[in-house]
């Protein structure tokens, strides 16, 4: 009994346990039997980026997107009707910055985490900048405006009228756009204008570290952006009232204090005027403004939403419309008569120069052919 107890321990202190009677000790030592298989983190990797937001004179936010993995959903087990990438947004807060500065930065390892950026100058001083919109869609077209802009023009920044995505709840079309955007974005810095294919989406917000409205200075000049998707602001009439009396009490306040700047810039998605018959009269809410933007003395507004270059002169306030960064064109078969300056159904971008107090506008088509000039200023 004594030997058969002990013969029994000593199997189990070897992790096996025999019912009956004690079997005698193996030569050779047990099998270990491995654990289940765990299945390798997904590798990640960069598909947007670096860019450079909220540009000021002394911080700036270097950012890129970072796709961690894909998720599948369908209909039935083992069944994908549709694949999403896990994407997270990445970026660096840097402080104690000198205005009227050129700054270098590495984000990621490698070529392709370099980057620059231009911090604003104080007082008088030149500048460029870019505005273009609606790049939804055609992304071949998306990336010859970009190649265009490269070629004909050297912005500080660019500033995006809007419907950088068809739909800004999918997280697939994100990657396309930062590649589109790529080469640019290493060297100007991003001021975003939300549109209403961008959705009010959390990715809009998060991967640009954007706010609905807010306004900077870069010179002279002082430049405000407001959200005029109201449509999509919220889920009822009653908060979607009132966030627009929220952001218009806002946008008076705001231009009342660029005052003394030579140069008051807006930017929105959707144009208080068109050329195109079947949207005229659609956007009744930015159409109200007009008196606000008289008051105020904007020098120009710039918006999107019309796949087409516009220009107007209303009360002393340019009205450009430059939505052809992509998106299907649409005819300008009704040009309200007595403000139209120039239009065209035809894609394109706008470069602005300024020079303390002269600015110097040019609507140019991918090809590099200039389709309208205007200058302001002594």
């Amino acid at each position: 009994m004594r030997e058969t107890a002990l013969v029994a321990l000593a199997a189990t202190v070897a992790g096996v346990v025999f019912c009956g009677r004690a079997a005698q000790p193996a030569s050779t030592p047990p099998r270990t039997v491995p654990p289940p298989a765990v299945p390798a983190a997904p590798r990640e990797k960069v598909v947007g980026g670096p860019y450079v937001v909220n540009v000021g004179p002394r911080s700036a936010t270097v950012m890129w997107i970072v796709q961690t993995g894909q998720a599948s959903l369908g209909g039935a087990p083992g069944k994908k009707d549709n694949t999403e990438p896990i994407l997270r947004p990445e970026r660096a807060f840097f402080t104690g910055l000198q205005p009227g500065h050129k700054y270098y930065y590495q984000s990621f390892a490698g070529a392709a985490g370099k980057g620059s950026f231009q911090t604003p100058p104080a007082g008088a001083s030149q500048f460029q900048f870019v505005v273009y919109g609606d790049t939804r869609t055609r992304h071949d077209v998306h990336r010859r405006v970009i190649s265009a802009i490269l070629k004909y023009a050297n912005p500080d920044f660019v500033v995006h009228t809007g419907d950088l995505v068809e739909n800004g709840d999918d997280a697939s079309l994100w990657p396309i756009f930062f590649s589109a955007e790529r080469l640019l974005l290493r060297k100007a810095a991003f001021y975003p204008v939300i549109g209403n294919h961008d959705r009010n989406a959390k990715y809009y917000y998060d991967f640009l570290d954007a706010k609905p409205y807010y306004s900077f200075n870069w010179g002279s000049a002082h430049f405000t952006v407001i959200d005029s998707d109201i449509a999509n602001a919220a889920p009822t009439k009653a908060e979607r009232d009132a966030f627009w009396a929220e952001q218009t009490r806002w946008l008076e306040a705001d231009l009342q204090a660029g005052q003394k700047a030579d140069f008051r810039f807006l930017f929105a998605h959707h144009p208080p005027m068109t050329a195109v018959k079947s949207r005229q009269g659609d956007n009744p809410h930015m159409t109200a403004l007009e008196p606000m933007f008289e008051k105020y003395k904007l020098t120009a507004g710039f918006f999107g939403h019309d796949h087409n270059y516009q220009h107007y002169l209303l009360n002393g306030v340019h009205y450009f419309i430059t939505g052809g960064g992509g998106a299907p064109l649409y005819d300008v078969d009704l040009p309200p008569p007595g403000i139209t300056r120039k239009v065209e159904s035809i894609e394109n971008f706008v470069v602005v120069k300024v020079d303390g107090a002269k600015a110097r506008f040019e609507a140019l088509k991918p090809n590099g052919e200039t389709l309208d000039v205007t200058e302001l200023g002594p």
